[in-house]
Order: C-alpha cells, then structure tokens, then sequence
C-alpha cells in the first residue's frame, strides 16, 4: 500500500495531466520502444520548435487523466510503452511531426497508437490521415494563392474595359 505522500503525489500529477489533456487542442499517443537517443534528441527538438509538448508518462496515471479529460475512448492503447505528445494551438502538429517520423523509423521502432483533436478520438489510422494534412500556414497560403489568381484576372479584365473606353472617349 503506498503511503499517503505518494499517494497525494499520484493524484497531483493526475490532475496536471488532466488540465493539460482539456486545455490542449491535439494530441497523439504513440509507442516509441525501438528508437535511440539521437532518434528521440531529434524528435523532441522538432516538436519543442513546433510548440508541441512530448513526454513519457505511465499507463495508469495517463488512464486516469484520460478518464477525468472525457478522453476515455484513449485508455484502449494505454500498453507498453506509451509517450504522449499534445500541443495547445495546432491540431495537426503532434501528428503531422510524429506520422513522418514512424514513416522514417517504421512500425517496428515508433508506432503511432491514436489520437485527439478536442475531444474527437483518432485510432491510428486515423491519426496517420491527420499526419498527411498540411500545416495551417500552409492551409492559408494555399488559399490566398487560389484567390489571387482570379482576383488578379479579374483586375487585368477590368484594366482593359477601362482602357478600351479610355480611347473611346
């Protein structure tokens, strides 16, 4: 039986890792057992500069914050060894990072176990979908790229209108 002060430590990192699973927009579960040290180096550099945070954490006390964060569909792929990456503005981050990095490293090393983008629950398939769509920035230069084609049509038709009724007149 553990004693009361560990006890107490237990349900503080709970409650943290709950306030973390609410308050994050994303996040995916994955299990990193074949990586090395410079692997994972690597990794967490790439997800720190995408504002992405990565942690180890145990299995039970992910399950309970799971549970208390109204993610319970997650506590099926809490097994072996289990890392977590979450991250507070950008649904796509933990996922789009990760998803290239177990394509690099295979199932064998790094396994993508699922995800969440609010409280939407991802398997890994899904999670991989996810890993495949672009960055918003990227997202948004697409779009004004889209826009500004006809946009600039638009003003070379109206450019010459103009100029053909300039020499009219």
């Amino acid at each position: 039986m553990p004693s009361e002060k560990i006890l107490l430590k237990k349900q503080e990192r709970v409650k943290e890792l709950s306030q973390l699973l609410e308050s994050s927009a994303a996040g995916v579960i994955v299990d990193y057992k074949g990586i090395t040290v410079e692997e994972d180096t690597a990794l967490r550099r790439t997800l720190r500069e995408a504002g992405v945070k990565y942690f180890v954490e145990k299995n039970t006390m992910l399950r309970f914050a799971v549970k208390n964060a109204g993610l319970d569909g997650l506590t099926d792929v809490l097994e072996g060894t289990t890392a977590i990456a979450v991250s507070e503005h950008d649904e796509t981050a933990a996922a789009r990072i990760l998803g290239e990095f177990a394509e690099k490293a295979g199932d064998a090393k790094f396994d993508l176990k699922a995800g969440f983008i609010g409280k939407e629950i991802y398997d890994k398939a899904g999670v991989e979908a996810l890993s495949k769509i672009p960055s918003k920035d990227v997202l948004l230069a697409q779009l004004v790229g889209s826009l500004q084609g006809p946009l600039q049509k638009l003003a070379a038709t109206l450019q010459a209108v103009a100029d053909k009724n300039g020499d009219a007149a």
